[in-house]
């Protein structure tokens, strides 16, 4: 089966009406997003999130430099169909996918727009580095579909995007540093080709233990598993956040810019988000993800062009340790991470600050 030019195995069909479904349903939620907000109880509110990741945090300008993505997750919805914003011929295929239809769990609809900027180690370079990594940009909507209780979340992603000159990494890259009277980055002449990009992702978080302490202090274990598949990126993942302090919000942790995002949403009305006389909170929080990557395109270079390319390490981990607080309807969190060695030869290993603000509404 061929989309657009794009070879995608496997069973043709469903795969082609599941991507044709993800592509034209969230440019409907996007354009509907901001319909008028709902009123209690909790599965009644939207939520808007914000997410930033860059390496100034660490005081660097390379790597995995800079992201930025939008996420809306809708109400919760007992059937798909509650939500009149989705087009009402993609319902029966919505029911036919796998692990979003559980019986007797809470719903909800997302949508994320996203971009992602890669560079080499000296980005004052012009020619081509052969020995660090391509600079690359993706550029992104994602299609999430959540299945949750208060003890267990299943999020399923579907991601289209665009890698190479078109997700105009480069242009955004120059714009900033021209703002912020930064080094202009030379090399972009030398970044990964033009490649329509598709991802398919499932993650389970669930709550393995909560415990009070008293006077409102707590503390809880959130542990996860999933996996990626796709074009731009493809491997599996396991990890979990431990999270300590006063009026933990009943949701799920903390979310990166990576698979399962939207997961800082009230999952149940006792959010102190939604109580209205216990509306602030805040927490200490460390997580770690590991994964075992098979694919990943900005460092393995485009899958049907010669482009730039690096050896790619098979085990990656994220490590993060940060703090979250809850006032009202917000939840402002800040994470300073620590990614492992991605490809042989990179220098050493990476960190970088993960900014989350998320809004009630």
């Amino acid at each position: 089966m061929t989309i657009d030019g794009l070879r995608i195995p496997g069973r043709g069909k469903a795969l082609k009406h599941t991507v044709i479904f993800a592509a034209v349903t969230g440019l409907t939620l996007l354009s509907c997003s901001f319909a008028a907000a709902q009123t209690d109880p909790a599965e009644k509110h939207q939520t808007l999130f914000l997410y930033f990741e860059n390496d100034i945090f660490n005081g660097t300008d390379q790597h995995y430099t800079n992201a930025l993505r939008l996420t809306w997750l809708s109400k919760d919805l007992t059937e798909y169909d509650e939500d009149t914003r989705l087009p009402r011929w993609g319902l029966p295929l919505i029911r036919k996918l796998p692990l979003i239809n559980r019986p007797g769990f809470q719903r909800n609809i997302g949508l994320s727009l996203g971009q992602n900027i890669y560079t080499p180690e000296d980005i004052s370079r012009k020619n081509l580095i052969k020995d660090d990594r391509p600079y690359a940009g993706w550029t992104y909507l994602t299609l999430t579909f959540h299945v949750k209780n208060a003890a267990q979340m299943d999020v399923f992603e579907v991601t289209l995007g665009i890698v190479g000159p078109s997700s105009l990494a480069k242009e955004t890259q120059r714009t900033v540093h021209r703002w912020v009277e930064s080094k202009e980055p030379k090399g972009w002449d030398h970044q990964l080709r033009n490649e329509p990009g598709l991802t398919i992702g499932w993650q389970r978080n669930w709550r393995l233990f909560s415990k009070g302490m008293g006077s409102g202090f707590g503390f809880d274990f959130i542990p996860h598993f999933g996996g990626v598949a796709g074009n731009v990126a493809t491997f599996a993942n396991i990890g979990g956040e431990l999270r300590i302090g006063y009026n933990l919000p009943l949701d799920f942790g903390t979310s990166f810019i990576r698979l399962g995002s939207g997961i800082e949403a009230p999952a149940d009305k006792t959010d102190p988000r939604i109580r209205h006389r216990k509306n602030f909170g805040i927490h200490l929080f460390a997580d770690v993800d590991g994964r075992a990557v098979a694919r990943n395109i900005f460092l393995d270079g485009n899958t049907w062009k010669e482009s730039h390319s690096v050896d790619r390490k098979r085990w990656v981990a994220d490590m993060a340790a940060g703090i979250a607080i809850l006032y009202k309807r917000l939840k402002l969190s800040y994470a300073h991470v620590y990614r492992t060695k991605e490809f042989d030869g990179q220098d050493k290993a990476q960190s970088f600050g993960s900014i989350t603000l998320a809004i009630t509404f």
